[in-house]
């Protein structure tokens, strides 16, 4: 598509534009429009219009659908008046692309020694490649670079003076000179022959380098770069605006470098359809094993990927850059024991500690009351069984999608057809900015998840590119912290029975709870009645059942767990916080 660059001006930026745009919800402000009231004669989205139609007069108004057509926004529609970003058509551009086959969740992982056949080619799509030696030394200096800019505070701000577009440049030019330096110093002679009488253009591929293996290291953990990632996609954001690539001619963002495009370039893609596969990348367990079982497969596995490597290295592609991609899938199965696996244990706990349709006891059950113990959703036993079994099915098949979800996210974030705008979401200013990838892969991951489970409690609603979840950035950091709301839960009733061995410690639990089991049940009943009562806010829209309400009660029922009974118990068996480490 061609884009036309757009003029800077310097216009005062005087307040955030509030009113809602053509074609979009007068409600939220931030969806296309789908529906017209009636009685109100406005438009809504579908989410919007059935919130705010729930109960009263308005539930008798009557809703006609609209005619499909993409809504216009203002030239002006980033607050500051930045002409950079938001024409009416980068916002829907691309609703009309044909669905491509990421929007198809893998099956089941082979089994080891099974055939594989294409499964870890599609797979090894969105795995990024590990991180080398020398690519961690330039990680440093990023990292470094960023920890110090005050990009965000000098470029998502409305005030008067230069044109965002300029504001942007400059600061993109000043983190490009910060880390010049810290590269000079860290390596004289590198420096020099980067950049002594250069400019920033012809060190374009170097920033490229540099800001790509940051993103592929946060990738592949999570955990690190949680202050300096979001201010780097920012940066990258900003970029990818023609206006401001324009002024800086040249652009910082190139493709993330994964395990598949590296062996596609280099022809050989067949090492991930060779079955022995499973045994080089296969995760190896320590619990419950013995030393000789787990050095057994060490061994099977150091060998296979050595196997591998010589069966498929060329002149073009090393021995270790074979090895290279095989650690990097091993890396994969490693996040998921920690970010899905516990969504499994959980469901085995459900399963194991309580009965799908009925309770035997108040202990039991896991019926919930609007207005009783903070819930804002009111459930039998039953449904509430079901809507805890579906929505820790849904967060178990997007965590097993994570990698791809990110991959797709990033791809929405740094587009240089979808624009953002800045507004003010209620939790200060924030890029609101469509996600159209990363929501048709998320469906995708829902209609899975129904399917699986044959039927689905509560809401459907994905928010997406609205106050409650502004960009794809913002979805990809909420799920990112399932693991650390279920991890440590996990861990903590794993520990109980070590307690009880300590005389004085399991006397302290009988005399508290009565037994073992209570203390399970007890945690375990707290966890599924009020980590998914639709709490965490004071309205339905930003908490409640949709599918980002129900993580918003889960970290509601954390930052509430110091007032619990059992509260000891978790601090007994080590832990410390939910932002631990565990």
């Amino acid at each position: 598509m061609d884009i036309e660059p757009r003029t800077v001006d310097h216009e005062p930026e005087n307040e955030v534009d509030t009113v809602a745009d053509e074609g979009f919800c007068i409600e939220c402000e931030d969806q296309p429009a789908t529906l017209s009231c009636a009685d109100c004669h406005d438009v809504f989205c579908e989410v919007c219009f059935h919130v705010t139609h729930r109960k009263g007069n308005r539930k008798k108004h009557t809703s006609t659908p609209l005619a499909t057509s993409k809504p216009k926004k203002k030239a002006n529609a980033i607050a500051n008046g930045t002409e950079a970003t938001l024409e009416a058509s980068h916002l829907s551009d691309h609703d009309d692309e044909p669905v491509h086959d990421f929007a198809k969740p893998l099956g089941a992982q082979p089994s080891l020694n099974a055939s594989v056949g294409d499964w870890y080619v599609e797979r090894s799509r969105y795995i990024p490649l590990r991180l080398s030696y020398e690519e961690r030394k330039y990680l440093r200096l990023v990292e470094a670079a960023l920890s110090v800019s005050e990009y965000t505070d000098k470029v998502d701000t409305i005030g008067f003076g230069l044109s965002k577009a300029k504001r942007i440049v400059h600061q993109i030019r000043e983190l490009c000179a910060i880390l010049s330096g810290l590269v000079l110093a860290a390596d004289y002679k590198r420096g020099q022959e980067l950049f002594q009488d250069r400019n920033f253009e012809n060190n374009a591929e170097f920033y490229q380098q540099v800001f790509e293996l940051a993103r592929r290291h946060k990738i592949m953990n999570p955990e690190k770069m949680r202050t300096t990632y979001g201010k780097l996609i920012y940066v990258l954001m900003d970029a990818q605006i023609p206006e401001v690539k324009a002024l800086l001619d040249f652009s910082c963002v190139r493709p993330i470098k994964t395990v598949y495009s590296v062996l596609e370039e280099n022809g050989a893609i067949e090492v991930l359809k060779d079955d022995l596969i499973t045994v080089a990348t296969r995760e190896i367990y320590s619990q419950g094993r013995s030393r000789r079982d787990i050095q057994k497969d060490i061994r099977s596995k150091e060998r296979a990927i050595e196997t591998l490597a010589a069966r498929y290295a060329r002149s073009n592609l090393r021995l270790e850059d074979v090895r290279q991609c095989l650690y990097s899938i091993g890396d994969n199965n490693a996040f998921l024991r920690v970010n899905r696996d516990p969504c499994e244990t959980m469901l085995s706990y459900l399963t194991t500690h309580f009965h799908p349709t009925r309770a035997p006891d108040a202990a039991h059950s896991l019926a919930i009351r609007s207005g009783k113990g903070g819930a804002r959703l009111s459930h039998d036993h039953e449904k509430q069984y079901a809507y805890v079994q579906q929505s820790l099915t849904l967060w178990r098949e997007i965590l097993n999608e994570m990698f791809k979800l990110w991959g797709l996210a990033e791809d929405d974030l740094l587009s240089e057809t979808v624009g953002y705008r800045l507004r003010d979401t209620g939790q200060g200013l924030n890029r609101v900015q469509p996600a159209p990838k990363t929501s048709r892969m998320m469906h995708a991951i829902l209609h899975k998840a129904q399917q699986s489970i044959g039927h689905w409690v509560g809401s459907s609603a994905i928010h997406m590119g609205d106050h409650n979840v502004p960009n794809a950035l913002m979805f990809i950091d909420k799920y990112t912290q399932i693991y650390r709301i279920l991890l440590p839960i996990c861990n903590t009733l794993s520990q109980i029975p070590n307690l009880m061995k300590q005389p004085a410690l399991a006397k302290y639990v009988e005399a508290e709870f009565g037994s073992v089991d209570n203390v399970y049940r007890e945690i375990l009943g707290d966890f599924f009645r009020h980590g998914f009562d639709g709490s965490g806010a004071d309205n339905f829209i930003d908490a409640g059942s949709c599918i980002d309400g129900r993580l918003t009660s889960a970290w509601h029922w954390c930052s509430m767990i110091e007032k619990k009974r059992y509260w000891p118990i978790f601090l007994l068996t080590g832990f410390t916080s939910f932002d631990g480490d565990w």
